[in-house]
């Protein structure tokens, strides 16, 4: 008997990072403004707002075996995926990218005009996860953080 259910609604609400220091790595994410929320859980888990979607910090080994995947090898190299932190003006994008290596991120790649209009450039956080700070054409970055994409 096959049951009708209705599609669940698509949602990304949390991306979790693993980590190899938890003490820093939240110092480092408190650094650059983000929120942390949930305080309770101590430095087994940490949580943080970012207007949307919320970031979540846990330690590397762990998270591996949680999710059943091997936590070595671990590549200092690209894995697959970025986060982005859009912006509203090139002007902003330069300061994000100072802001964070002030802060202990690494710049991988300096902003610069993009293939599609755009400018963009990428720091890393201390475990290596690349950030893309970018203004894309279309997208508006509102007060509360949040983003509107075009159609």
């Amino acid at each position: 008997m096959t049951s009708k259910l209705p599609a669940p609604v698509a949602r990304l609400t949390m991306v979790t990072l693993g980590v190899s220091n938890m003490r820093a790595s939240i110092a480092f994410y408190e650094a650059l403004g983000f929120a942390r929320k949930f305080k309770a859980t101590g430095e087994a888990v940490a949580f943080f707002e970012t207007g949307g979607t919320a970031i979540g910090l846990f330690p590397w080994d762990q998270l591996a075996q949680d999710v059943t995947l091997p936590e070595h090898p671990r590549p200092r190299a690209f894995r697959g995926m970025t986060l982005a932190w859009n912006c509203n003006s090139p002007d902003e994008v330069d300061a994000v990218l100072d802001f964070a290596v002030s802060k202990g991120a690494s710049l991988l790649k300096p902003a610069h005009q993009t293939d599609y209009s755009g400018y963009s450039g990428y720091f890393a956080d201390p475990d290596n996860h690349p950030w893309e700070v970018v203004i894309a054409p279309g997208i508006v970055v509102g007060e509360d953080r949040s983003i509107r994409l075009p159609d």
